[in-house]
């Protein structure tokens, strides 16, 4: 894991200081749990091990022992392999449905004792490193509505559909199951209509926007409190089960992109260029740009991203004026930051 040790003022005028984060290619994904699970469904539906594991670095004889640790970049590229075979389209979703329903992990017991919507979503944010590290989630409470944004944690690129798709379905299913009803949940996708519409349709439901301006599952707030039936209510010891032992080391972490991104919305007020974040980072913009190249990415584009997602929620959210957002975001002027939305949705206004 990566240390770092400049500190950063945040809007509040107390320093920030970015905290250890994973990169793409820091192996701490236990093999035994989800990518195993993956690869044997995979394989059940007929799609060849050696093009299964092809450029991966897995050896199936290998992950059954549980202490085979994997990196972000192998589980990427074994989803890429999967995304190959049109007979796979189903299995993000299909392994969605059981994603939370592992007995033998800290994290997965604690699901199963959520009394409601909040704690569950709180319990996710708390165990997100050992459930799903590959995306970032993002909770707002706008309004009347619960909003969980997903993002890419360490570049995840072509695989992103894939995890978006699996996590969507985890927590849909979760939901369905411990609160014994089928909550109306909306789903947005920030990625074109995918030909196997018809997964979406029978594991998500109607309610599926794509082409939208964030990746996020949104519901009313008033269910966020109601009593799920199916929850065990027992207490959670805090021992770890013997298959969970390769967690206790690990605390929480972001991957690489996602603290980047936490970095650049806490310090927006400032307008952070590269030189800037490099320093914060510890590093120099000549590694900082390496290190984004690494994970598939580049400064202006995850500068645009916090930007956008900033310019969203005051103009739709806090009820901004353009002149004010297009200020706080360091555009010159309100045509300026038009031509910059434009850019990146479409418009100044439109889908989540």
């Amino acid at each position: 894991m990566t240390n770092t040790t400049n500190e950063s003022i945040t809007e509040t005028g107390a320093y920030y200081k970015p905290v250890p984060y994973f990169e793409i290619d820091t192996p701490f994904i236990a093999a035994h749990e989800w990518p195993l699970t993956l690869i044997d469904m995979a394989l059940n539906r007929g799609v060849e091990e050696y093009k299964l594991l092809r450029n991966t670095g897995i050896f199936r004889e290998d992950i059954a022992s549980k202490n085979v640790l994997l990196s972000p970049q192998q589980c990427f590229q074994l989803i890429n392999n999967i995304q190959k075979h049109a007979h796979s389209n189903e299995l993000s979703f299909l392994l969605g449905h059981q994603f939370f329903s592992a007995p033998d992990t800290t994290a997965t017991t604690a699901l199963t004792k959520v009394a409601n919507l909040q704690t569950a979503i709180d319990t996710v944010i708390e165990y997100q490193t050992q459930l799903m590290p590959l995306l970032n989630l993002r909770v707002c409470y706008e309004q009347d509505r619960l909003v969980i944004y997903w993002q890419d944690a360490c570049g995840a690129d072509t695989a992103m559909p894939f995890l978006l798709e699996l996590m969507f379905t985890a927590f849909s299913s979760l939901s369905r199951w411990q609160s014994g009803e089928n909550l109306p949940w909306q789903f947005y996708f920030t990625h074109n209509k995918p030909h196997y519409i018809e997964q979406y349709e029978v594991h998500l439901n109607n309610r599926v926007q794509f082409f939208s301006q964030a990746n996020a599952m949104v519901i009313a707030r008033d269910y966020l409190h109601s009593p799920w039936k199916n929850s065990y209510t027992g207490i959670l010891t805090h021992e770890l089960p013997a298959t969970d032992a390769h967690h206790q080391s690990l605390p929480f972490q972001r991957g690489f992109l996602s603290e980047l991104y936490h970095y650049l919305h806490h310090n927006i007020q400032h307008n952070p260029n590269l030189e800037q974040t490099a320093d914060a980072f510890g590093m120099s913009s000549a590694s900082l740009k390496r290190k984004l190249k690494k994970h598939r990415s580049h400064f202006q584009e995850q500068y645009d991203l916090v930007r956008k997602d900033l310019a969203l929620y005051w103009l739709h959210q806090a009820g901004w004026s353009k002149e004010q957002v297009a200020r706080e975001l360091h555009f010159y002027d309100v045509a300026n930051l038009r031509r910059a939305f434009k850019k990146w949705t479409g418009g100044l206004s439109g889908n989540r």
